[in-house]
C-alpha cells in the first residue's frame, strides 16, 4: 500500500492479540486498502486479522431505508471475510465505549480504521483514541487521491483542486493486491450475526422503507458499475444533467457505503473504449468533485451550517436577511412536496419514493428552499434534514457540499445581485425548462401527488 494512505492516529503500544480492522465508511472486502493494510501487518505480525463493525442504534437522521441497505451490504462482507478465514464482529452501541472494551478483551495489537471527514465520525476516533493505548491507524480506502496528501487545506473550488490531484493520480491508480485466506486464526468465540436481529435492535423511523431499483453489496455494485460502462458511459456527457433521462451513473449508494471503491472504478472507466471526453467527464464526477468534497469536510468543520459558508456568500446572504418572500413553507408541506411549485414536488417526491434525485434537479430544490424560508439557516437545515432522511446517499460530503453550494456559494463566485438570494447563484423554473421536458419530469414523479 502506498504509506501516503496511511495517517497515524497514534503509536501506542501492541498487545499480544490480534490486529483489529474496525470498518466503517468502506463497507466491501475487495479493493479495500484499510483491509489490505490491516492484512499486511497482521501477516508481518504473525497475528490474527479480525475485523469489527459498530452499528450505532441511529445516526444522523437515516431510517430504515439506509439502514436495511447497509445491512444486507454486510452480511455480504461477513460471507466475503469467511472465506478468507477472518472473523467479522458486529458490536453495538456507541464506538467509543463498545471498541475499547473489544480491543481490551481481545489484548489487540493494533486498531485500523477507515478515513472519513465527518465531524461525527472524527469524534468516535478520538474518543476511542483517549481510551486505547494500542497502535492506531487510518487509511484513506474511499478517496482515489488519498484527502490528506492531496491538500492541508479548504480548496477555493474545484480549480484549485483539480491540478493538485491530477498530478498524483497516476501515483495512486496503483493494483490492489489480493486478500490471502489468513494463515493465523483467531482463538475467540466465532458465530455468525444475526441479521434479523440487528435490524430489529434499530431506534429509527420504519418510514421510509427499502426501495427495489437498486440492490446492496459489492457484488451488484460491480455488476452496475460493469452496466454502467457498457450501456451508459459513452453518452453520459450529453444525457447526465436530464432528469428525464437515465444518464447518470447511479452508483452514488455504492459510493456512499463504500460497496464500490472509488478507485476501481477510475481504473475500470479510464481503460475502457468510451470516447476520451466522456471519460474526462465522468472522473471530474468521480474523482475531482467527490474529493472536493470530502477536502470541504475535512478543513471545514462548519460544513453544516451557514459558518461554513465563504465571506463574499455569508455577507450577501446577511444584506438580504430581511427581504420579503413571496412563500413560506414549513417541514410538513416539504417534506410531502406540497409546495406552489410542480417542479419542486417532482424532485422531493422522486426522493421520497427511490432514495435518489437527479443532480440538476438538486439544484433546483436546495435553492427553493432558500427562496422559501426566512433565512438562511432554517433553509440549510431543511434541505440537509430532508436529504439525509431519503436520500440512500444523505449524510455524505457530497450532500452537504452540494447543499452549501446550492444555498450558500460554496465553491461558486458571486453572481448577478437579487431579493433573497443576494449574490447566490439564482435557478429559477423558466431557465429550467430550457434545460429539460420539466413537464415530463413533473408527470412522472408527481403525478399521483397532483390527483391528492
Amino acid at each position: 500500500m502506498n504509506p501516503a494512505r496511511l495517517h497515524k492516529i497514534q503509536e501506542g503500544v501492541p498487545g499480544n492479540g490480534p490486529v483489529v480492522y474496525w470498518m466503517s465508511r468502506d463497507q466491501r472486502v475487495g479493493d479495500n486498502w484499510a483491509l489490505i493494510h490491516a492484512q499486511e501487518t497482521a501477516l508481518q505480525m504473525e497475528r490474527p486479522l479480525v475485523a469489527i463493525f459498530c452499528l450505532s442504534t441511529s445516526f444522523l437522521g437515516a431510517a430504515a431505508r439506509q439502514y436495511l441497505f447497509m445491512l444486507e451490504g454486510l452480511a455480504e462482507v461477513e460471507k466475503g471475510l469467511g472465506r478468507l478465514d477472518v472473523d467479522f464482529i458486529l458490536l453495538f452501541g456507541r464506538p467509543g465505549d463498545r471498541i475499547p472494551r473489544y480491543l481490551e478483551n481481545v489484548d489487540a495489537s493494533l486498531l485500523v480504521t477507515d478515513f472519513d471527514p465527518l465531524k461525527v465520525k472524527a469524534r468516535w476516533r478520538l474518543e476511542v483514541a483517549r481510551t486505547v493505548r494500542v497502535p492506531f491507524h487510518e487509511v484513506d480506502a474511499h478517496n482515489v487521491v488519498p484527502c490528506r496528501r492531496v491538500s492541508d487545506k479548504a480548496e477555493y473550488g474545484a480549480y484549485t483542486i483539480r491540478p493538485k490531484i491530477e498530478r498524483l493520480l497516476d501515483e495512486f491508480l496503483d493494483p490492489f493486491p489480493r486478500l490471502k485466506k489468513h494463515p493465523y486464526p483467531f482463538i475467540g468465540s466465532r458465530r455468525s450475526v444475526d441479521w434479523s436481529a440487528a435490524a430489529e435492535g434499530l431506534e429509527v423511523d420504519s418510514f421510509p422503507g427499502k426501495v427495489d431499483w437498486i440492490k446492496p453489496g459489492e457484488v451488484e455494485a460491480k455488476k452496475a458499475l460493469r452496466k454502467f460502462i457498457k450501456t451508459g458511459l459513452a453518452s453520459y456527457g450529453e444525457s447526465r444533467n436530464d432528469p428525464n433521462l437515465n444518464g447518470q451513473s447511479n452508483l452514488s449508494p455504492y459510493f456512499h457505503f463504500g460497496h464500490l471503491s472509488a478507485q476501481r472504478a477510475a481504473m475500470e472507466v479510464l481503460a475502457s473504449k468510451a470516447p476520451d471526453q466522456a471519460r474526462r467527464d465522468f472522473i471530474e464526477e468521480l474523482v475531482i468533485r467527490r474529493e472536493l468534497a470530502d477536502n470541504f469536510c475535512l478543513y471545514n468543520r462548519h460544513y453544516d451550517s451557514v459558518e461554513g459558508f465563504p465571506n463574499w456568500a455569508r455577507q450577501t446572504l446577511a444584506d438580504h436577511h430581511e427581504d420579503p418572500r413571496e412563500y413560506f413553507y414549513e417541514m410538513d408541506l416539504l417534506d410531502r412536496g406540497k409546495t406552489h411549485d410542480e417542479l419542486w414536488n417532482a424532485a422531493q417526491l422522486q426522493m421520497v419514493k427511490t432514495g435518489k434525485m437527479h443532480g440538476y434537479a438538486r439544484m433546483y430544490w436546495a435553492k427553493k428552499i432558500l427562496e422559501w424560508s426566512p433565512n438562511p439557516e432554517s433553509a440549510l437545515a431543511a434541505a440537509i434534514h430532508l436529504n439525509d432522511r431519503y436520500s440512500l446517499d444523505g449524510r455524505d460530503p457530497n450532500g452537504y457540499a452540494g447543499v452549501a453550494w446550492s444555498i450558500g456559494g460554496l465553491h461558486d463566485r458571486p453572481w448577478k445581485e437579487r431579493p433573497v438570494f443576494g449574490k447566490i447563484r439564482y435557478m429559477n423554473l423558466k431557465g429550467a425548462k430550457r434545460k429539460f421536458d420539466v413537464e415530463r419530469y413533473v408527470k412522472t414523479w408527481a403525478g399521483e401527488a397532483k390527483e391528492d
